[in-house]
């Protein structure tokens, strides 16, 4: 009798391939919109200028021998910001190291879902903080018809020109503050939705050839709309709690944020928001995290554990555009 090849080998789990829906850090937009400040202080204060005093004409004609015209500006250090602090820890208990099998690799595992975590809450954070209705200038909300004052014609309707709301909303900006807006901010079911949107698709197809068709991306959406960069929301949370079915969705949901961001911090720069990171808590990172393990007492496990202390700031409400349900 021949053995069967259940008799010859026993299952076991494969040293080099393991499967993990875990989300590429790429795919999360916080870090990428505005400037980060690392600060050595929990909570500052930081100033603010009156832009009347800078975009007001106050030159006069002077006649000989008088004095020149006199003028001023202020600043005032009216301004807060409060990193608070995040945390969140994984045990892997004595038993389980000791009987895990190589493949699974726990502490790198643990690493990478904390991380994951760090990132979602940090993405969390820049949608209550920028990502909403109600905190801008500039507060639209889209509308399936006849769309009046404050109301937009949804972008996923044919009829509706997404690129001349852009365009409006780039002027409005401007004429207000003296800055063009730069970033344009989409949750991924508006980014598909103006892919295949009519007048986008008729403003690029002439340049396609025979073997290459006009082809609608981020790029070519940058370009359209005159932006320096668009960003799409791809980060995904699951809502439902532990134990319940599984309720996934886009963190971005069908909004869109047009906003005007320095490329980096400084003194009398003006940006829409900032993102300030205590890296007095812990040392060198400069986007206030840390990651550490150790064996707590009494417990038998090893611990690892992430902090996060960060506070994202709208500085300045009329440079930016929020469109909400714009889809």
């Amino acid at each position: 009798m021949q053995p069967t090849p259940s008799d010859v080998h026993v299952n076991g789990p494969l040293s080099n391939v393991s499967v993990a829906f875990i989300q590429q850090p790429n795919d999360f937009v916080a870090a990428r919109i505005f400037p980060n400040v690392p600060v050595s202080k929990q909570s500052d204060v930081y100033y603010s200028w009156d832009r009347g005093h800078f975009n007001r004409s106050q030159m006069k004609e002077r006649a000989p021998a008088t004095k020149s015209q006199g003028s001023g500006f202020t600043a005032t250090p009216d301004k807060t910001y409060y990193c608070r602090r995040y945390s969140l820890h994984h045990d892997i208990p004595d038993e389980v190291r000791a009987n895990a099998d190589a493949a699974l690799d726990l502490d790198r595992s643990s690493t990478i879902f904390l991380t994951t975590q760090a990132l979602l809450q940090r993405e969390k954070l820049f949608v209550a903080n920028f990502f909403a209705s109600g905190l801008w200038t500039f507060d639209l909300t889209g509308v399936a018809s006849n769309p009046t004052g404050s109301q937009r014609l949804k972008w996923s309707d044919a009829a509706s020109d997404p690129v001349v709301d852009v365009r409006n909303a780039k002027r409005e900006q401007r004429r207000l503050t003296g800055y063009e807006a730069n970033k344009l901010v989409l949750g991924r079911a508006v980014f598909d939705t103006l892919l295949d949107h009519p007048d986008v698709l008729d403003r690029i197809k002439y340049g396609q050839t025979a073997g290459g068709p006009a082809i609608a991306n981020k790029q070519t959406l940058a370009a359209l709309f005159e932006v320096d960069t668009i960003e799409v929301m791809n980060s995904i949370e699951n809502t439902a709690e532990e134990g319940v079915a599984n309720a996934h969705s886009f963190i971005g949901g069908n909004h869109a944020l047009l906003v005007h961001a320095a490329p980096a911090p400084g003194l009398m720069v003006p940006t829409a928001g900032y993102t300030f990171s205590w890296t007095g808590m812990f040392g060198n990172s400069a986007e206030g995290t840390r990651i550490k393990s150790w064996r707590p007492e009494g417990i038998d496990a090893d611990r690892i554990e992430i902090d996060m202390c960060t506070d994202m700031r709208l500085v300045a409400p009329d440079l930016g555009t929020f469109w909400s349900g714009i889809v």
